[in-house]
């Protein structure tokens, strides 16, 4: 939003909002393993989440439960930030954003496959199987087992409390995941898609996805 919309309110503007919680390792473009939360004021941190440490010769506060740990994910963010600036993460968030809805369009035309999150404000994609003859028989954790088969990871899990019947995948469209891909995994979803519609019409078992061996 910061850098796609930044006439909406979202962050301390908002006198709700008391902490603001970034991953890194998604869109900040580095590593895996960095977070980053800020609060709008120390009062604003728990007290009880903080741990007073005095081995190292005097008084420290640190309310994580890591201890020693590499600075490489600060000084690579701090870099990206150097590098590329606010124009050059709002250039890498459009692109994001454009490649979601594209393939968002590509999900809205398979039949039985009902779009929850289209990619309008963030670059995620969220779907179900639609109410109805075309898409109520399939599975989605079935579904998700057949594009893994093809190479992708797209993880199928139920929503939280009160909305745990339903079932869905998602996508979340990165700086990596270009328009070749888009085309790519929209074409493997919709044939996994109406495979298994098929098989749930003729009353076919689903197959069971044979484990690898590891090395």
């Amino acid at each position: 939003l910061p850098f796609s919309q930044p006439q909406e309110e979202w962050d301390f503007r908002l006198p709700s909002v008391h902490s603001i919680n970034v991953s890194n390792h998604k869109f900040g473009l580095v590593y895996p393993g960095m977070g980053t939360v800020v609060f709008r004021e120390a009062a604003d941190l728990p007290e009880e989440l903080i741990f007073h440490i005095n081995y190292l010769g005097g008084d420290m506060p640190n309310y994580t439960l890591n201890f020693s740990r590499p600075a490489y994910g600060v000084i690579l963010q701090y870099f990206a930030f150097l590098r590329l600036g606010h124009s050059g993460y709002r250039r890498v968030i459009t692109t994001a954003l454009e490649n979601a809805r594209a393939l968002a369009g590509r999900l809205a035309k398979i039949e039985g496959m009902e779009l929850i999150e289209d990619g309008s404000n963030f670059p995620i994609v969220v779907a179900r199987a639609a109410p109805g003859p075309a898409g109520a028989q399939v599975d989605l954790r079935v579904l998700s087992r057949r594009l893994r088969e093809r190479g992708w990871i797209v993880p199928a899990y139920t929503l939280p409390p009160n909305a745990e019947h339903l079932t869905v995948l998602r996508m979340v469209i990165k700086e990596n995941f270009s328009r070749d891909m888009v085309e790519l995994l929209a074409h493997d979803m919709r044939a996994a898609f109406q495979e298994l519609s098929r098989e749930a019409t003729a009353g076919a078992q689903p197959l069971r996805t044979r484990r690898r061996p590891h090395c």
